[in-house]
């Protein structure tokens, strides 16, 4: 019998747990199952999905995007580029920043291609195309890497948030940038002309905002006030200066 997509990314998160020895960290994750809440100290891995309604590539990997959704313990964001445009059909989800930070991502490996499809989980493992294993091993090997990073975000007063930012073992040496990002979690798009014409293409967690709204230098805790943007599900990301890893996330309450 051929698995589900799904069923497929649960086993492969799951055999690599095992494979690896997982430690208390890997053992939340897999207790929570698709459905369950996360338990509230557990940063979820990120996973920025950069595609384009231009590219005949990606839809694979924005169903694979999908999937991901139902489990809490993965924060999928799907950014929309902006250079397939030119091919016939303009991407109306597309941010130049997008590529901007597609293209800071490459430039910090070494590299001057950028492409799409690509995930890159937790800002340090990055992956080409739809491969289903590829990104199971690499979101298990998130989850089972040391956390220096602590974020707890709670409502406010008012309809605001309230924010603190905290070193796990004494510092967490920077500096980092603290960035608040809302997404829409859904969107389907008829595409009419381009690579992909007379497809209708749904789209989950589409990036409408992404702005720092702090740096901090990993010592004393951090604490702020915020307010929300947009009226979107939204969530907090801690990333190492210079496209380094993603140290926590948490998806606002």
């Amino acid at each position: 019998m051929v698995a589900s997509r799904r069923d497929a990314m649960v086993a492969g998160l799951l055999s690599v747990g095992g494979m690896l020895a997982a430690g208390p960290a890997w053992a939340q994750t897999v207790s929570v199952s698709p459905g369950q809440d996360a338990p509230a100290e557990t940063s979820p891995v990120v996973v920025e999905l950069f595609t384009s309604q231009g590219c005949s590539s990606c839809p694979p990997a924005d169903r694979m995007l999908q999937e991901m959704v139902h489990h809490p313990q993965v924060l999928p964001l799907s950014l929309h580029v902006d250079y397939w445009d030119y091919l016939g059909w303009k991407d109306g989800l597309a941010d130049p920043m997008f590529t901007r930070r597609q293209k800071a991502y490459a430039r910090a490996q070494g590299s001057r291609m950028v492409y799409t499809p690509q995930m890159i989980i937790d800002g340090q493992g990055f992956v080409k195309g739809a491969h289903e294993v590829e990104v199971a091993d690499e979101i298990a090997r998130a989850r089972l890497r040391p956390k220096s990073v602590r974020v707890e975000v709670g409502k406010a007063a008012g309809g605001g948030y309230h924010l603190e930012v905290l070193p796990t073992e004494g510092l967490a040496a920077g500096p980092m940038q603290v960035t608040l990002v809302h997404y829409l979690p859904h969107k389907q798009v008829e595409i009419l002309r381009g690579e992909n014409a007379g497809a209708r293409i749904d789209y989950v967690n589409v990036v409408t905002f992404w702005r720092p709204v702090a740096d901090w230098d990993g010592r004393a805790p951090l604490k702020l006030a915020f307010d929300p943007v947009q009226d979107r599900p939204g969530a907090v990301l801690v990333q190492r200066a210079g496209m380094g890893p993603i140290e926590a996330a948490a998806r606002l309450p």
